[in-house]
């Protein structure tokens, strides 16, 4: 079980924790100091970066979770409550990501192809607002995965 935790926080640590790098720090420098055909090819590179990180950890989160809640816990009947939460928060946050990646980011990077500046800021608002979604989710998800045995 001490790996598949290991495996697990350093995944939510990769994903969650490059979102609010991006979102907190990163988004507010950027928008400062860049003009559109600066920032969104920045936005798009950044994200062309990130978003493979994204996928490995959304893959060690689920097999790491899967593996410790059919392995110690004996399944989901077994599993306390503060499972099934961080559980569902987490499948929230993968689809959003899977909608991010395959919607507004393929717009994004077709836009910043063709110099379209005013599209890709669309796009790039659009992946602004559920980043920032997700990342409330996944700060909530951590929360509720280190104190939530001692709630309930």
């Amino acid at each position: 079980m001490s790996i598949a935790l290991a495996l697990h926080v350093l995944a939510v640590t990769i994903w969650v924790g490059g979102m609010f790098f991006a979102y907190m720090i990163l988004r507010p420098v950027a928008a400062n100091q860049l003009q559109p055909p600066q920032r969104l090819p920045l936005w798009q590179g950044v994200f062309s970066r990130f978003f493979p990180w994204v996928w490995m950890a959304i893959a060690l989160i689920l097999a790491s979770g899967y593996w410790m809640l059919f392995g110690p816990y004996g399944g989901m009947k077994n599993a306390p409550v503060f499972i099934h939460i961080m559980h569902t928060l987490g499948l929230v946050m993968a689809a959003i990501f899977l909608h991010v990646f395959f919607a507004p980011y393929k717009r994004l990077s077709r836009h910043v192809q063709q110099s379209n500046w005013q599209e890709a800021g669309k796009a790039l608002n659009q992946i602004r607002v559920l980043v920032g979604i997700n990342m409330l989710v996944g700060l909530v998800t951590i929360v509720v995965g280190a104190a939530g045995k001692y709630w309930l």
